[in-house]
C-alpha cells in the first residue's frame, strides 16, 4: 500500500474544517496525531479565503444552522477553484429534513471528492429508504446493492462505514474489516475519520485508494487503542496516541481490506 503516513506526516496538510461543535478539539487533536495541520473556521466572512489556502476541505453537519450551510457552500466553491479535495460527512441525514435538504444542496452547488458516512445516512442521502435515529444508522442493506444504488445517484465516492467497512467510486469496491466496538462509545470518532480522510486525499489523487488506506488506517489505529485500553474514556486518548504511533509498515502488515469490481462477490 501507498505510503500515505509518510507523505502525510512530510508535508503536514492544511485541513479546513467545518464541522460541528461536539467534535471540534478531537478532531483537531486527531489531525495533529495523524501528522495533519488542523484549521477549524466557519464565519461566512473568511471561509472563502482560508478554504483558498488549505489542502483539503471538511464539511461536517453535525450541529446544523442556515448561516453554517451558507459557509460550506462558500467554502466548497473557493475548494473547488483551488483545485482541493472536499470531503462531506453527512451527519444525521434521514433524522430530519433540514439536515437532507441541506446536505443535497451541499451536493448541488459545491462537487464533492468524497462522501463518508453510516448506512443510514448514505442511504438517505441517496434518498432510499433508511431508518435513522438521531446520528445512527438503524436500516439493513444488502450493502453491495446498496453501494450501486447509492453511488448511481450521488456520483461521488462513497466510505460507508460501520462494523464492516466498504468503500467504492463506482467501479472498485473495498470490504475493510479493520476497527473495534468502542469506536461507538467515542462522541465524534465518525467525524474524525471523514477529517482524516480528507488528509489523505490532501496527499493523494487516486480518491479511491487514499479513502480506502485512510479508513484501514483508522481502523488499525482503533485496534492498537483497545489493546491497550478498555473503557471508552481510556480508549479516546489511547486512539489519539495510535493516530500518532501507528506507521506505513503496520498499516501493511494488519490491514485487512479485500478489493473487488463493484457488483462482484468478496
Amino acid at each position: 500500500m501507498t505510503r500515505f503516513l509518510e507523505r502525510i506526516r512530510t508535508q503536514k496538510p492544511l485541513i479546513h474544517n467545518i464541522t460541528n461543535v461536539v467534535v471540534t478539539n478531537f478532531t483537531a487533536n486527531g489531525l495533529y496525531a495523524a501528522g495533519a495541520s488542523p484549521v477549524m473556521a466557519n464565519a461566512k466572512e473568511e471561509v472563502e479565503e482560508m478554504a483558498s489556502i488549505a489542502n483539503a476541505l471538511v464539511l461536517n453537519i453535525g450541529t446544523l444552522s442556515s448561516e453554517q450551510v451558507e459557509s460550506m457552500i462558500i467554502a466548497g466553491k473557493a475548494a473547488n477553484k483551488a483545485g482541493i479535495p472536499v470531503v462531506l460527512d453527512p451527519v444525521g441525514v434521514g433524522a430530519t429534513s433540514f439536515r437532507t435538504e441541506s446536505a443535497r444542496t451541499i451536493l448541488e452547488q459545491v462537487n464533492v471528492s468524497a462522501i463518508r458516512g453510516n448506512v443510514g445516512e448514505i442511504a438517505n442521502l441517496a434518498g432510499l429508504s433508511a431508518q435513522v435515529r438521531g446520528v445512527d444508522s438503524m436500516g439493513e442493506f444488502d450493502m453491495d446493492e446498496l453501494l450501486s444504488m447509492a453511488y448511481k445517484k450521488i456520483q461521488v465516492p462513497l466510505a460507508v462505514t460501520g462494523e464492516l467497512d466498504f468503500i467504492t467510486d463506482g467501479k472498485e469496491k473495498a470490504v475493510i474489516s479493520n476497527g473495534h466496538p468502542l469506536l461507538t462509545k467515542v462522541t465524534g470518532a465518525g467525524c474524525l475519520l471523514s477529517s482524516v480522510v480528507a488528509a489523505f486525499l490532501a496527499v493523494e489523487k487516486d480518491v479511491f485508494h487514499a479513502v480506502t488506506g485512510a479508513v484501514c488506517y483508522y481502523g488499525i489505529a482503533a485496534e492498537e487503542a483497545a489493546s491497550k485500553a478498555k473503557l471508552p474514556g481510556d480508549f479516546q486518548i489511547e486512539l489519539l496516541n495510535q493516530l500518532y504511533a501507528v506507521s506505513d509498515d503496520l498499516i501493511a502488515e494488519k490491514s485487512r481490506s479485500v478489493l473487488g469490481k463493484l457488483g462482484s462477490d468478496l
